[in-house]
């Protein structure tokens, strides 16, 4: 699906795409960790989180932070970092500390100017007003997890948010993880620009994005904003 001539609506995913998740985590882990004199290495934090969360968000629907919370007890596990459950919540609670990408709220306050913005996150309503504190943009439209039960891949929130516009004409989705938001896109025809900071490649079962950038202000350049 290419870029529509019109573009009316622009939506994002938040975490990876507007706020740096990955050294948010990392972070996290790291300051936790040294309580017990483990040492985290970034290399391996990140895929095993990736690949835990995803199998804990595969199962019956629970809030994100619940998910997060799993996550860390079962990362510490692989890792043999003897984490006790109690806690786990630091990894929750760390969430209010993620912060934005450097180019973040400046390419969301121009393309405020010219768009309605909308968010789609894997995330419930209690972290995401945690995480909106660092960006001071306005949105026309938030589709959260909490709120469909349901977690990307999965359809529902572009089936919500395509609802909620009153259909899919003139929508673009601007996010950073294929697996999560550029696969559902693709199969919904929903045109995508993927922000791939990671610099990751596929391989040819994977579906390709309408575009493909390395950042926000090379995504808005694309949509017109200069």
């Amino acid at each position: 699906m290419p870029i529509p001539k019109n573009v009316t609506f622009v939506t994002f995913d938040v975490y990876g795409t507007l706020i740096d998740r990955d050294t948010g985590i990392y972070e996290a882990f790291v300051k936790e960790a040294a309580r017990d004199g483990f040492e985290i290495d970034r290399s391996v934090l990140l895929p095993l989180v990736n690949e835990v969360s995803r199998e804990v968000e595969s199962g019956s629907y629970e809030l994100y932070a619940e998910v997060l919370r799993r996550t860390a007890i079962e990362v510490a596990k692989r890792m043999e970092w003897a984490l006790e459950p109690s806690r786990s919540g630091f990894l929750p609670d760390s969430v209010q500390r993620w912060k934005p990408f450097k180019e973040t709220n400046i390419q969301l306050q121009k393309l405020s100017k010219k768009y309605k913005l909308g968010l789609l996150s894997n995330i419930d309503d209690k972290l995401l007003g945690q995480t909106r504190r660092h960006i001071p943009t306005d949105f026309d439209l938030v589709v959260t997890a909490q709120q469909v039960r349901s977690y990307k891949p999965e359809l529902a929130h572009f089936t919500e948010c395509a609802r909620r516009m009153g259909g899919k004409r003139g929508w673009v989705h601007v996010a950073a993880s294929h697996y999560h938001d550029i696969a559902p896109c693709v199969k919904q025809r929903v045109p995508v620009i993927w922000v791939n900071r990671n610099k990751e490649t596929l391989d040819s079962s994977q579906k390709k994005p309408t575009a493909e950038v390395s950042n926000l202000k090379e995504a808005a350049k694309l949509l017109g904003i200069t």
